[in-house]
């Protein structure tokens, strides 16, 4: 039997661009291979919702100081996928650069997870050149949304009149500016209803304003093209009926396509286990949303839930669990 060492990584996403955090961090690994990247999901712009906020920053909307004394609008900007980058990148690429770069003055732009922000400041040094990134090492949406109360209230401090009336007028119309959130069709709720609801106190919450700016299903054929590539990794001379020659990690970004996912990772497992094989392939999230998602919708125990959803904290999780594994052979 080969030893037991991890040789084979399947990415079970598109790759980012410019550059993939995972493609460099595996590649510089001792594997076999660099990394496969095995596309789950197809993602489409939602071109009329990109397009009302392209009008936004034409109108003015996002400058610090607007003409005949009124607010900014959007104090700010939230992203928590690559792929809302990448959409919002696509937009501002066509853009008055003019007006970017004004509008980026004082800026922040909020973020969660190193990934997405490496994807933000290539963004950002390009079109937003004054705007500043926060929240790159919170790791979730709950963290980020504790984080922004923190963070985008220190920058609007709360205006207090002795007066209980003339307070609340002050309040009104010196009231925060909304936050704009770019977001995708299907994505946790957690991040408004933290910044806008209980038990946030009144005086603390943000509004946040959603808008989608992409649409995602699953690639056509995504399980015919995992079990192929699967099998390819596992058995690269072609013959099946002899042991795996490799050790298969399969890295899950996203619930989509899990089930998909399952029903190859089961196919494979009987074989094993009518052959009286040892299994060969494991699977790592890279947080508990998928993880639970697995467990408990597809019915299906992942071996490594990332401590934190980056590539070093995928590593490190493999890692982990493959000294475990070797213990015990």
């Amino acid at each position: 039997m080969p030893p037991i060492t991890p040789s084979q990584i399947l990415l079970l996403k598109t790759k980012s661009s410019p550059h993939d955090g995972y493609d460099e961090f595996f590649s510089a690994q001792s594997y076999s291979t660099a990394p496969t990247f095995v596309p789950v999901l197809s993602h489409n712009l939602h071109k009329e919702n990109l397009g009302d906020i392209k009008a936004l920053f034409e109108s003015g909307a996002l400058l610090p100081q607007q003409e005949e004394g009124r607010k900014r609008r959007y104090g700010g900007m939230i992203f928590t996928s690559q792929r809302a980058v990448e959409a919002f990148a696509d937009l501002v690429g066509g853009m008055d650069g003019s007006i970017l770069e004004r509008s980026s003055c004082s800026l922040p732009l909020y973020t969660v997870g190193p990934a997405t922000a490496r994807s933000l400041s290539t963004l950002r040094d390009t079109y937003l050149p004054h705007a500043t990134i926060h929240g790159a090492e919170t790791g979730n949406g709950e963290n980020l949304a504790h984080y922004i109360l923190e963070h985008y209230n220190s920058l609007h401090p709360q205006q207090t009149e002795p007066d209980a009336e003339a307070e609340a007028k002050e309040s009104k119309s010196n009231s925060k500016p909304h936050l704009l959130f770019l977001v995708g069709e299907t994505r946790r709720d957690i991040i408004p209803k933290t910044l806008l609801s209980d038990p946030t106190p009144s005086e603390k919450r943000i509004g946040v304003d959603e808008v989608v700016v992409y649409e995602t299903g699953v690639v056509e054929g995504f399980e015919a093209d995992f079990e192929s590539i699967l099998l390819q990794r596992l058995y690269p001379e072609g013959n099946i009926s002899r042991p795996p020659s490799e050790v298969v990690w399969v890295i899950v970004f996203s619930p989509t396509g899990c089930d998909a996912m399952v029903r190859v990772l089961t196919r494979e497992m009987d074989r094993d286990a009518k052959e009286h094989q040892k299994r060969r392939v494991f699977v790592a999230t890279i947080g508990p949303t998928t993880r639970d998602h697995l467990s408990k919708i597809c019915g299906f125990a992942p071996d490594v839930c990332a401590a934190k959803p980056s590539p070093e904290g995928v590593g490190a999780g493999i890692e982990k669990f493959m000294k475990g594994l070797e213990g015990n052979v």
